[in-house]
C-alpha cells in the first residue's frame, strides 16, 4: 500500500469517527498602521499581549520614537487633502469605514472579549455600539459647521461670519480599558472635523485598534489620515507631545502622572491639549465636545455694499 492511500484510507477513518487531521494554526501578524502602510516597528521589537485572564494572544510591536515621527510625516501629508475634502465626502467614507466595521463583527467580537473579558453577548453589544458610533460621528460631517459658524452681529455696513476649521495633526492616546469603543470615540471625532491623527492603542489591549487600521486601509480613507500605534504609551507619547508639528493631543489614555508630563511638553510648543476626562460609560451619547475641541475658528469681514470687494480674515 502506498503512503499516501494510507494517509487517504486514516483520514476516511477519522472522519467517520468524527475527527478530522489536525493541523498547525496560522498565527496573526499585527502590525503598526502608519501612512496607510503596514511597518513592524523600525526597533523590531515587540511585546506580548494576554487576554484578561493572562493567556498569551499575539506578539504586537512596540513602536519606537522613530515610529511616532514617521506617523508624524505620514499624518501631516495627508491633512491637506482630508481638511479640504468637502464635509460631505468625508460622511461618505467614515460611513464606509462603519459598513466595513459591520462586515468583520465577529471578528472584533472576538477580540474585544478576549481584551475586556467580555462574554461573547457583551463584547457583541459592545461592538455593535462601537459600528454605530462611528455612523453617528459619519453624520456629523456636514452639520458641525452649522453648530460651531454663524453670522455675528457688528456695527457698520459689513457681513462678519464664522467657520470652523480642522486644528491639524491631533495625537491621540486611546483609552487603556475601552479597547474598541472608546477608541472609536476619541478617533472618529477628530477625522470628522477634518484633521488627521497619530493614534497610540491601549498598552494591554492594543489589538482590536491594530484591526481597525487594517479595515481603514481597505476602506476609502486617503492613507495618512489615521495611523496607528501600539507599545508602550509613556514611550511613544512623549516624542509626539514635544514635536513641533503635531498640533494638538488627546490624553484620554493617559493616567495622571503622565497627564502633567505631557501638558509641559505640549506648553512649550503651545499645542491645544483636550486633558483626559474620566468617562464611566464610553456607550453613552458622547455630545459634540470632542468635535470642537479640535477646531479652529475663521472669521471673515465683508462689506455689505459692494459685493465684488474682497473682504479681510482674521
Amino acid at each position: 500500500m502506498s503512503e499516501k492511500t494510507a494517509k487517504t484510507e486514516k483520514i476516511e477513518k477519522s472522519e467517520k469517527a468524527g475527527k478530522t487531521e489536525s493541523r498547525l494554526s496560522v498565527f496573526k501578524t499585527y502590525k503598526l498602521y502608519v501612512g496607510g502602510k503596514f511597518p513592524r516597528s523600525e526597533s523590531g521589537r515587540v511585546y506580548e499581549v494576554s487576554d484578561a485572564e493572562g493567556n498569551w494572544l499575539a506578539n504586537v510591536p512596540l513602536a519606537s520614537r522613530k515610529d511616532a515621527r514617521d506617523a508624524v510625516v505620514a499624518a501631516r501629508k495627508a491633512f491637506g487633502g482630508w481638511s479640504g475634502a468637502t464635509a460631505y465626502n468625508r460622511g461618505q467614507i467614515l460611513y464606509r469605514v462603519a459598513e466595513m466595521l459591520e462586515g468583520r463583527r465577529e471578528q472584533f467580537v472576538r477580540e474585544v472579549a478576549d481584551a475586556e473579558g467580555l462574554s461573547g453577548p457583551k463584547a457583541a453589544a459592545v461592538v455593535d455600539a462601537t459600528i454605530d458610533r462611528w455612523v453617528w460621528y459619519a453624520g456629523w460631517t456636514d452639520k458641525i459647521a452649522q453648530v460651531m459658524g454663524g453670522t455675528n452681529p457688528v456695527a457698520g455696513p459689513f457681513f462678519n461670519l464664522s467657520s470652523p476649521e480642522p486644528t491639524g495633526v491631533v495625537a491621540v492616546l486611546a483609552p487603556q480599558e475601552s479597547s474598541f469603543l472608546g477608541l472609536v470615540s476619541v478617533i472618529a471625532p477628530v477625522i470628522a472635523t477634518g484633521n488627521t491623527a497619530v493614534v497610540i492603542a491601549s498598552e494591554k489591549s492594543p489589538l482590536p485598534a491594530l484591526s481597525l487600521g487594517e479595515v481603514l486601509a481597505t476602506s476609502d480613507l486617503p492613507g495618512g489620515v489615521v495611523n496607528v500605534l501600539s507599545g508602550r504609551t509613556a514611550e511613544i507619547a512623549a516624542p509626539l507631545a514635544a514635536h513641533g508639528d503635531v498640533n494638538a493631543i488627546d490624553l484620554a489614555g493617559a493616567d495622571e502622572a503622565l497627564a502633567k508630563e505631557l501638558e509641559i511638553a505640549a506648553a512649550d510648543n503651545l499645542k491645544r491639549v483636550l486633558r483626559p476626562q474620566p468617562v464611566d460609560n464610553w456607550s453613552a451619547t458622547p455630545g459634540t465636545d470632542r468635535m470642537t475641541a479640535f477646531l479652529e475658528t475663521k472669521t471673515v469681514w465683508h462689506p455689505t455694499g459692494s459685493l465684488g470687494a474682497s473682504g479681510s480674515s482674521y
